[in-house]
């Protein structure tokens, strides 16, 4: 040790005992563990077909990420791929091609899964800080919708282990970039409760961008329509790729846009909650609260209507003449509606989440409802405006029913039910046409209606789906045939053989995370007592088949014909909920705590309804024992 260098003893000797408090944690009988009550279940049936699908999921997708790993990494986790790559864009991509890996492992999927997640997250990190996107670990400076993107992978160790030292120390360093701890990033205006920029990190806010910044977007950007439309010489999404004409683009981005807050930013509120969740302070809670109560303030400003820029000042439309709409990643310019309400779904989730308070889910309801105002029907379909600028709201299109699903799940209010039927196209919602873009997700219509009963044979139809797309996929990388040269930088992620939406569902009993930055706000989550980790046990599946505001029934089947499993059930993803009673064969039994032990005997197939007190716990990442 370097004596000149006396303030590292601390924290090497901090770090010393935390790992031998998770060593102790691991190795030592826990009396909080005793006290799980434990049922026994030994209803004898023929193995379920889901459940011989879940296993089969949960077992086969394995050789197929490895064999993805290999044909794409290096042996230190890096991408196979060019030397230099410029501009603000792309660990996003990077991040994004093995995003689910700890999730799966998280579900009960191979130990091998945890070590390799971790290798190819910090991987990724080395990868694109030599390009320059990333610094001390975390992107430099970029929007929350690709900070999104890139962090659900962050945010999916808590669930998987989360007392990785390493990954847990990362979860505090990356919220006190929000917290202004880090004092090169000084990213939050605590007096006025912004983010002082759309573009934001590691580096602090970015006020001014360059043509470097966007040299690697331009194409994506050309079809979009136009920021603005009075930008001189300036007539189409294709000046994105004229030398000159970018240069005013940008110019005018910079000074209406990049100065203030934007309500894509509330996505900043799951990497503050995914640090609460590793270490309960106040401080974590107190940041979240605020800001999103202080979006719900702006609202009651605006009239009722989502602003979508707020100047340093903290003043609406500071920077575009007073104007409520114009802002970065806004009512306009590139995506317009769905980016509201994605940020204010995940802002009111981890604030309903973190307080209990219902009233959190009025700022995406709210949004949702405005348009809903505006809406009409057009060849049999419900549409909603999805833009605004000086001609009024247009884009006329059908809302994505995940959204409004989402929201009904968190609430489980009659009102946001109505508003799915009323919004959403569900004629197809009883046969699976399965299609999976980006992310994993955009099946919760049936998923929907097979919890109402109206489409039984969905859990064997998803999880055969998710499993044909694993084979698909195997079949572009043992097909492909491209250099280095060739690749974009979404080549990997559209190739990640890894597919869980139907394990999440049916599993977990919710929909799965909002692609662009959303935790995972599920009903039940499930741990192996006897390997002491996160997941499911050898032979074990699970099927939540209908829920409620207050309850859960649940099929648990062991496959096993010999050995007995025992599998601890949470409620709520971070234990944010509380059983309240455990009902089978129509008896029912008082029960009072986040966990419960139940003990399968071989060939076991048994259903139980559990009774649910919904967030009555702070939500935690630690496990049961």
């Amino acid at each position: 040790m370097n004596i000149s260098e006396p303030t590292r003893l601390p924290s090497l000797l901090s770090a010393i005992v935390s790992r031998l408090l998770v060593i102790l944690a691991v190795c030592l009988p826990q009396a909080r563990g005793a006290t799980i009550p434990t049922f026994e279940l030994a209803d004898t049936a023929p193995a379920p077909d889901w459940a011989v699908w879940q296993r089969r999921a949960l077992a086969e997708m394995f050789p197929a990420a490895m064999e993805f790993v290999q044909r794409y990494t290096l042996a230190d986790g890096t991408i196979i791929w060019r030397d230099v790559w410029p501009g603000m864009d792309g660990s996003d991509d990077g991040y994004e091609s093995f995003y689910n890996f700890p999730l799966y492992h998280s579900l009960g999927g191979p130990a091998e899964l945890h070590p390799l997640s971790v290798k190819l997250w910090e991987g990724v990190t080395r990868q694109f800080t030599r390009y320059g996107q990333v610094h001390n670990e975390f992107d430099g400076y970029y929007d929350w919708m690709h900070h999104g993107e890139s962090y659900v992978n962050f945010y999916f160790f808590g669930l998987s282990d989360p007392h990785h030292p390493a990954m847990r120390a990362r979860a505090l360093k990356f919220a006190g970039l929000y917290l202004n701890e880090d004092p090169t990033a000084k990213n939050y205006d605590f007096q006025h409760r912004i983010i002082r920029s759309p573009l934001n990190g590691s580096r602090g806010p970015r006020f001014d961008t360059t043509v470097e910044d966007w040299s690697t977007h331009r194409d994506d950007l050309a079809p979009y329509p136009l920021p603005y439309e009075d930008i001189p010489g300036v007539t189409s999404g294709r000046d994105w790729l004229d030398d000159v004409k970018v240069q005013s683009i940008i110019g005018t981005m910079n000074r209406r846009m990049m100065r203030g807050d934007v309500p894509l930013n509330l996505s900043a509120t799951s990497l503050i909650l995914n640090a609460h969740m590793h270490e309960a302070q106040a401080k974590y809670r107190r940041w979240i609260i605020s800001y999103v109560n202080a979006w719900r303030e702006r609202v009651r400003r605006n009239a009722g209507i989502l602003p979508d820029n707020v100047g340093l000042s903290g003043k609406i439309g500071e920077n575009m003449e007073g104007k409520w709409w114009g802002g970065y990643y806004g009512w306009k310019w590139p995506h317009g509606l769905f980016n509201q309400v994605e940020g204010t779904l995940i802002g009111a989730a981890n604030a309903l989440t973190l307080s209990g308070e219902r009233s959190f889910l009025d700022l995406p309801r709210g949004v949702i409802e405005m348009v809903r105002r505006e809406g009409r029907m057009e060849e049999g379909r419900f549409v909603v405006p999805h833009r605004h600028d000086e001609r009024g709201w247009y884009n006329f299109q059908p809302l994505q029913a995940s959204y409004l699903i989402h929201l009904w799940y968190l609430s489980q209010e009659p009102q946001d039910y109505a508003r799915i039927e009323a919004m959403a196209a569900t004629e197809g919602w009883t046969k699976l046409d399965y299609r999976k873009a980006k992310g994993d997700f955009g099946h919760e219509g049936p998923w929907l209606r097979f919890l109402e009963g109206k489409y039984p044979g969905y859990p064997v139809d998803i999880l055969k789906a998710g499993l044909q797309e694993t084979a698909r996929r195997m079949e572009n990388v043992r097909a492909d045939r491209t250099t280095v040269e060739q690749q974009d930088v979404h080549h990997w992620q559209q190739r990640n053989p890894v597919v869980l939406e139907g394990l999440v569902q049916t599993m977990l009993g919710g929909p799965n995370h909002i692609y662009h930055g959303g935790l995972l706000h599920v009903r039940l989550r499930y741990f192996d007592p006897q390997a002491r980790r996160a997941g499911v046990p050898p032979d074990v599946g699970a099927l939540v088949e209908k829920l409620s505001p207050e309850s859960v029934v649940l099929t648990l089947a062991n496959l096993s014909k010999t050995e007995a499993r025992d599998v601890v059930v949470q409620a709520g993803a971070f234990g944010e909920h509380k059983f309240t009673r455990v009902q089978r064969h129509g008896v029912s039994r008082r029960v009072s705590g986040k966990h419960l032990r139940f003990r399968l005997s071989p060939g076991t197939a048994s259903t139980v309804e559990l009774g649910m007190k919904r967030y009555a716990h702070a939500p935690s990442y630690e496990f049961p024992w």
